[in-house]
């Protein structure tokens, strides 16, 4: 039998199992970071809310479908939801697609900007003047309040959910507002 000239060969096969253990041992770490900084409550990306997003929605009398690539939310500590998913507005007028870019789902009642939203499902968007709309089902405005721009934002996608400090942020692009519970 020949003799094995490379002594660390039988070492080389768990390499890829060491890499995965150290991956997983960093999302790990990540995970934690995120839900530790936001009291327990956990960002969730398209893949967590395709699982509970239905493929359309109602808004103005008309269904429209959802686009869950471009989706995310908070699953909060005590384990309710609160989701935003972008739509396909093609077959609205166009008032309405100039307001009508999201659906927002919560669970319980949420603070956008300081403002109390009480639980239910609403039609959103981001509209001109750096403003971001809140409307019923029948597409009639509850809320307004004023958007900002994160100019610092390396990699700005149509629909994001981030946590920031004691808050959360919903974008569309660069612009985001604010919200809570």
């Amino acid at each position: 039998m020949p003799k094995n000239r490379f002594p660390l060969q039988p070492l080389l096969k768990h390499i890829p199992l060491l890499g995965l253990c150290v991956a997983l041992l960093g999302l790990t770490t990540l995970a934690f970071g995120q839900t530790a900084a936001t009291g327990g409550s956990s960002v969730l990306g398209p893949a967590q809310t395709a699982k509970l997003l239905p493929a359309s929605v109602y808004f103005k009398g008309q269904s429209a479908t959802t686009q869950i690539r471009n989706s995310g939310g908070i699953r909060f500590a005590d384990g309710s939801y609160t989701l935003a998913v972008m739509v396909d507005t093609s077959g609205y007028s166009s008032d309405v697609q100039q307001k009508y870019q999201a659906y927002l789902i919560s669970e319980d009642p949420i603070k956008i900007e300081g403002k109390t939203l009480p639980a239910g499902t609403y039609g959103v968007g981001f509209v001109a003047g750096d403003k971001f709309v809140v409307m019923d089902v029948g597409a009639h405005d509850l809320l307004t309040v004023a958007s900002e721009t994160d100019a610092a934002l390396k990699r700005p996608m149509p629909l994001k959910v981030t946590a920031a400090d004691n808050t959360f942020r919903l974008y569309a692009g660069r612009r985001f507002i604010a919200f809570s519970r």
